[in-house]
């Protein structure tokens, strides 16, 4: 982990007085493939890849009533921000729903893909694009729980015929090279340690002329003060992510594992009525949040999880993150 580096500011000219302390600004840096979560949450020092997993997977199973009961509900299922392009009132379920469906379109999706949808969740994207399109997709992620849960809701919307779901890792997956026609990734690829890990085995899986599509928050720089600092670890702890990278890394690794046509759309505008609304439910969460932490009712991952809430609305309104979609093509 990099440490804090500390700066010290020019006095400019002043008159003769008496000598202070001059002020120290501690600056943070985020370099990649580095897990930067607080050391508290980790107990003991760096994770391995098997414990990063381990910590996310714990991380959803923890959460997922909290999803169901203040983000998502039983028909959208979706663990992500939404896409809002309207003067209408906000409405958080279509804006999920909305998602998907600019997801699909961005990539150039049809009903004859076979996509992987890489970090499934409790199959929110896999299950929409099977409903709506007829598309076969293998959905997977590293909870054995989430997996079932996924399974149940897949034969709840009539769709298990068309949807697969796994425990597998999306940086190793047990596929045969040019499996599939598309690699679907939302919000997932930010749990990479090393994001390359990734884009190297989407390119494995993908068949040539297949589709990556990736949808994630990405750095907007990677210097930060004590308060910005806190806002981004608070973010990073509640989501079980051990570092964020900027699109310009992300596009870059992209070509260079030989992705093609890889263009980034900018979608920073039409999330940010989402991030209001998670941070509009987290304030008004928060006498409950405090009287069941109190009680010994919220776990770690529960807690950490709510905290984000109320962080990652700095990260947008401060102009650490944008967020984007990014897609490119298997030559």
């Amino acid at each position: 982990m990099s440490n804090p580096r500390s700066i010290n500011p020019s006095n400019g000219n002043r008159s003769p007085g008496p000598a202070f302390p001059e002020r120290t600004r501690f600056m943070y840096t985020i370099e990649p493939n580095q897990d930067y979560r607080d050391q508290s949450l980790r107990q003991h020092g760096e994770l391995s890849a098997s414990q990063l997993q381990a910590d996310a997977a714990r991380h959803y199973d923890d959460c997922y009533r909290d999803y169901l009961f203040a983000w998502c509900n039983r028909d959208n299922l979706a663990l992500h921000y939404g896409y809002w392009n309207s003067h209408a009132r906000y409405d958080q379920h279509q804006a999920l729903l909305n998602k998907n469906r600019v997801l699909y379109e961005a990539g150039g999706l049809n009903a004859n893909h076979r996509v992987l949808d890489a970090g499934c969740g409790i199959g929110g994207s896999s299950i929409w694009m099977a409903k709506n399109h007829g598309n076969r997709v293998t959905g997977i992620t590293i909870s054995a729980k989430q997996a079932e849960y996924a399974r149940q809701h897949a034969k709840r919307h009539g769709v298990a015929d068309l949807v697969d779901f796994q425990v597998a890792d999306f940086c190793a997956t047990p596929f045969a090279d040019a499996s599939f026609d598309a690699v679907w990734a939302l919000e997932s690829s930010c749990h990479a340690l090393n994001k390359g890990d990734f884009l190297r085995e989407a390119w494995r899986v993908l068949k040539p002329g297949g589709r990556l599509i990736v949808c994630d928050g990405f750095l907007l720089q990677r210097e930060f003060d004590e308060a910005q600092w806190q806002a981004v670890v608070t973010c990073l702890n509640g989501w079980a992510v051990p570092n964020l990278c900027s699109r310009d890394e992300i596009t870059e690794l992209a070509g260079r594992e030989g992705f093609q046509n890889v263009v980034c759309h900018d979608i920073t505008a039409q999330t940010q009525p989402s991030v209001e609304h998670m941070y509009k439910v987290a304030k008004r969460l928060q006498p409950v949040q405090k009287v069941s932490q109190w009680l010994g009712l919220r776990s770690k991952a529960q807690t950490a999880n709510y905290l984000v809430g109320l962080a990652q609305h700095r990260l947008f309104h401060d102009k650490l993150t944008e967020y984007c979609i990014i897609t490119a093509q298997k030559a």
